[in-house]
């Protein structure tokens, strides 16, 4: 069954790894996520109000801020595996974040405010954003889970983070209060930066804390959002829901995501938004290689679907071993170069 899962993904990536080049790979700069140097340092560097740290999640140095912190608080477990915490997994995450910054996933897709917008609000996340709720999950619950397992020490102050100016209910805004709306999802964070684990890990158990708590975040805030889809191109929906779907196999490998693996792999993201018209795989102003990882990504999505979910089951199966996941990893990282 492993195996058979195996070879089904790899037909499926296959055209990806064929159609490849490395020259894309990202240095200088451009390998971080856009206004890197003006986010804050540390959690100190934000505004104290009432003897709490006050964190507006809604615009995005603020956030970017949040995984700034982050990575710079777990720094100095990462030390040996690469030069000025290059080697640090938590990468993935804003990484991620500013592509979508970038390609304007951020803004608000409804056009009734000018949330997110060169001319508006530049910096505003937008609530009626699909990605930009759906990444909420991805920085604010691991962020308040980290403050929870201790990687920032004692802290003088509460943390609170400020609400949206619609959709309050969809997010929690202290540990507090997190733990009580998605204990299980606090959990896995917690369980991911507990600094014990850190003093003494092997990368690939630290991978794969990571990736469970990730995949958490995800499948919680899937259904959530499901509504936050009308607002976006059908092409563009669609892209969403088959990048969420992809995420589930990319983890089972436990991918390096550190910074040069993770901006190898983000160079064959699409850089705009997908707009109705757009038909795969051959978007004119795309790359063939972003073209030919859209559709594969559709079509692992349409195959696992068809399956009922088997599909990954299988997958996950064949990546329950150390080498099994590195030939995931291998299959993935054909992705990413010739």
């Amino acid at each position: 069954f492993g195996i058979h899962a195996l070879l089904v993904v790899s037909v499926t990536l296959s055209p990806v790894a064929a159609a490849a080049h490395s020259e894309n790979y990202v240095t200088g700069e451009d390998a971080y996520p856009p206004l890197w140097d003006l986010a804050p340092e540390n959690l100190l560097d934000f505004p104290v109000k009432d003897n709490k740290i006050v964190i507006s999640a809604w615009n995005y140095r603020e956030r970017l801020g949040v995984y700034k912190s982050l990575l710079n608080a777990s720094a100095k477990y990462f030390g040996a595996f690469g030069p000025q915490n290059s080697g640090n997994i938590l990468w993935g995450l804003p990484l991620q974040h500013g592509w979508q910054f970038r390609t304007g996933r951020l803004a608000d897709p409804s056009g009734v405010t000018s949330c997110g917008y060169e001319n508006g609000e530049h910096l505003c996340l937008s609530v009626r954003s699909w990605w930009s709720c759906m990444n909420y999950y991805l920085a604010i619950i691991p962020f308040l889970g980290a403050v929870e397992a201790g990687l920032f020490g004692q802290l003088p102050y509460e943390i609170e983070i400020l609400p949206p100016e619609e959709q309050k209910d969809d997010f929690c805004y202290n540990v507090k209060d997190c733990w009580s709306h998605m204990p299980k999802l606090m959990d896995d964070w917690k369980a991911f930066f507990e600094v014990n684990n850190f003093s003494s890990f092997k990368l690939d158990d630290a991978l794969g804390l990571m990736w469970k708590a990730h995949t958490a975040s995800i499948a919680y805030a899937l259904p959530k959002f499901q509504d936050r889809l009308k607002y976006l191109s059908d092409p563009e929906a669609t892209f969403g829901e088959d990048w969420a779907n992809a995420v589930d196999f990319i983890a089972a490998t436990h991918f390096c995501t550190d910074l040069p693996t993770t901006n190898n792999f983000q160079a064959f993201l699409p850089q705009r938004m997908l707009v109705e018209g757009d038909v795969l795989p051959s978007i004119s102003d795309f790359s063939p290689e972003q073209n030919t990882v859209l559709a594969s990504m559709r079509a692992l999505h349409k195959a696992n679907k068809l399956t009922g979910g088997l599909l990954l089951k299988l997958w996950q199966k064949a990546m329950s071993t150390e080498a099994g996941r590195e030939m995931g990893r291998k299959l993935i990282e054909g992705l990413t170069s010739s």
